[in-house]
């Protein structure tokens, strides 16, 4: 039990670590960044098993955070007033053909970034004179005539 209540913290923290990092820094890994990420997963790891190394702690640990994962997935699913929390939502940053300096400082995103040509996940480069940031930070081509 004392496994299961550990992999849910460390579930819950993880997910928050996540949202006050923000996309941009989870969308651009560097190599070091990465290796943050490893030695992130195998801190957590010891902090739910502790010294626990049976198969029956492997198979509560990750079977709690599977359960979790898939929780927070209905709970998005489900409750739409969830989704932006569970989710995130898309951000404006260009309207008109104007960058949105606010929305962009708080990407963290510069002009240069913006108008450097970057393309979308699809290949194709991306409209300036509209659009929006995706929560997993990729941007979208074109904004629909009835968005906000």
């Amino acid at each position: 039990m004392d496994i299961i209540i550990r992999a849910t913290i460390a579930f819950f923290f993880v997910f928050l670590l996540t949202r006050i990092v923000g996309r941009r820094e989870l969308s651009s890994l560097e190599p070091f960044d990465l290796i943050l990420l490893v030695m992130l997963g195998d801190l957590v790891q010891q902090g739910i098993t502790q010294s626990d190394f049976s198969v029956t702690g492997l198979m509560l640990a990750a079977g709690t955070i599977a359960l979790l994962v898939v929780l927070v997935s209905y709970l998005g699913f489900r409750f739409r007033r969830l989704r932006p929390i569970l989710d995130g939502e898309p951000i404006v940053i260009v309207q008109h053909g104007e960058a949105i300096e606010a929305n962009l400082r708080r990407e963290r995103l510069t002009e240069e970034w913006l108008m450097s040509g970057r393309t979308n996940t699809d290949g194709g480069r991306i409209d300036t004179s509209s659009g929006r940031m995706r929560p997993d930070s990729t941007p979208r081509r074109k904004v629909p005539p009835d968005f906000r």
